[in-house]
């Protein structure tokens, strides 16, 4: 049997093969084989041995060693040898030990009665241990139906149901064994293994309401097709857990889906227009004829014009850029960059007085991709500065640390931190600062949430590691760890 999809054995495979090897009914045709042969060749030879001590021990003594030779035989043949050897030892015993020897004549009534018991004991005995023979290996074939049993239920992994009818495949010699409707098993059905059924199949069985298991192969004893119906109800079981699941995922994602609708309408309905509202008062305003405005008004209105559409262009970039990310279509394109260049680069056009800048000329340089780091300083500068007290500037500063880069099992890496000193987060929603359109309770205008989003999926297509800390004093550090290039 095959592994499954996440690499493990499945389930119950040693139990397979522990149940196979137990015989279907009764004791194994070998150890028959060997009971009859000690009943055949040991019996004559232990009377061979006994004619040579008859005149030395006691008929009584010679009864029981025959009684205890029909009990070896019953221990290791079962029943037919075991009453093979009965017989036997009763007409050995009467041939060649009990007087007159050489003929079933018995004169002595006290040995007919010896011989007598010997028989009745010799069949008590060999049914009792062939009973209990059979006992043993019912109760050991029903331990290891339970334990396969309970294994293949508390599977839960994607392939538990193709795990069960391989099971089934393997432990009664199969070659095929189908899970469907009862109107389409025989055409493929919900799940099977082995090659493509051809011809009529052996059996068929209710894996539970609406399903049927069906299996092409020899025909099966009566105590496997009970074992049978239990193992089609366990992968019927486990074909409705698959079900189950997959529905609960598919309810989880529309779930989601409608999440980031709902969260997108209310962004579109509120922080795009706004910058649209902007643009047309400002525009309408402009074009109004019955208005005289003076040189400085219209600069004016120009400038909330340019300044709504660059708030505008910045909003539609950030949800192109998530939709990129959460497709997976993003393109990276990894190679070294100074990283002064990269941050002077990300704070073009935003006030100087607003933010301070700490990034050494002689950093390493650091492996990514500067379009993408660039707008991942940028969206981490404007999140700060939303949240920074007015005249209190962001600090943006870099380094390497002493230890390498202060992460174990990572290679060299530069340091690139952006602290504010705002109201901070709490530590125990870090996590959610980073969900698209998540803005934890800021009404503020200018942004719908995605800033964070987009910093830490960029990052994480650049194999950058983005944490955050809280700042001494008060507010919120987001730490870069980037990867720098040896040599």
């Amino acid at each position: 049997m095959a592994k499954g999809a996440s690499g493990r054995e499945p389930p119950g495979r040693e139990t397979v093969a522990a149940l196979a090897a137990l015989p279907r009914a009764g004791l194994s045709a070998q150890r028959r084989g060997s009971g009859l042969a000690l009943a055949v060749v040991g019996l004559p030879l232990l009377t061979w041995a006994l004619v040579l001590l008859r005149d030395v021990l006691a008929r009584e003594s010679v009864l029981l060693l025959y009684l205890l030779a029909v009990v070896v035989i019953a221990v290791v043949g079962g029943l037919v040898p075991a009453l093979l050897g009965a017989v036997l030892a009763f007409l050995l015993a009467n041939w060649f030990l009990t007087r007159p020897y050489n003929t079933l004549e018995v004169r002595d009534p006290s040995a007919f009665v010896d011989l007598v018991v010997l028989v009745v004991a010799a069949l008590i005995v060999s049914v009792t241990v062939d009973l209990g023979a059979r006992q043993r290996g019912r109760a050991e074939r029903n331990r290891l139906e339970a334990r396969l049993l309970s294994r293949l239920d508390a599977d839960t992994s994607r392939d538990s149901v193709q795990e069960a009818l391989e099971q089934v495949r393997a432990l009664f010699g199969m070659e095929s064994v189908v899970l469907g409707r009862p109107a389409a098993a025989g055409s493929g059905g919900l799940a099977a293994v082995g090659p493509v059924p051809d011809g009529s199949p052996a059996l068929r069985v209710t894996a539970g309401e609406g399903l049927e298991l069906t299996a092409y192969g020899p025909q099966l004893f009566a105590e496997d097709r009970r074992l049978l119906g239990e193992l089609a109800a366990t992968a019927g079981r486990a074909w409705e857990r698959q079900r189950l699941a997959q529905e609960a995922e598919r309810a989880e994602q529309l779930a989601e889906t409608d999440r980031v609708r709902a969260a997108l309408l209310a962004a579109v309905s509120h922080d795009l227009r706004t910058p649209l509202a902007g643009i047309k008062a400002a525009a309408s305003g402009l074009r109004d004829e019955s208005v005289e405005w003076s040189a400085q008004e219209e600069q004016e209105l120009l400038g909330t014009i340019e300044e709504s559409a660059d708030r505008l262009s910045d909003l539609v970039d950030n949800l192109l850029a998530m939709s990129r990310i959460q497709a997976g279509a993003l393109s990276v394109q990894l190679s070294p960059c100074a990283l002064d260049e990269v941050v002077g680069r990300a704070l073009l056009g935003h006030p100087s007085r607003l933010v301070t800048v700490d990034v050494p000329e002689d950093l390493p340089f650091v492996l990514a991709d500067a379009g993408l780091l660039e707008r991942v300083v940028a969206n981490l500068v404007d999140n700060a500065s939303r949240f920074s007290p007015a005249g209190v500037p962001v600090e943006v500063y870099a380094g390497v640390p002493a230890s390498g880069d202060g992460l174990a099992g990572r290679p060299p890496a530069v340091l690139l931190a952006v602290r504010d000193h705002g109201p901070g987060v709490d530590p125990q929603r870090w996590e959610e600062m980073f969900v698209p359109f998540q803005r934890l309770g800021d009404s503020s205008a200018g942004g719908v949430g995605l800033g964070l989003a987009i910093a830490r999926g960029l990052c994480s297509a650049m194999d950058v590691s983005l944490t955050p800390s809280t700042t001494e004093g008060g507010g919120l550090t987001m730490t870069m760890s980037i990867p720098a290039v040896s040599g």
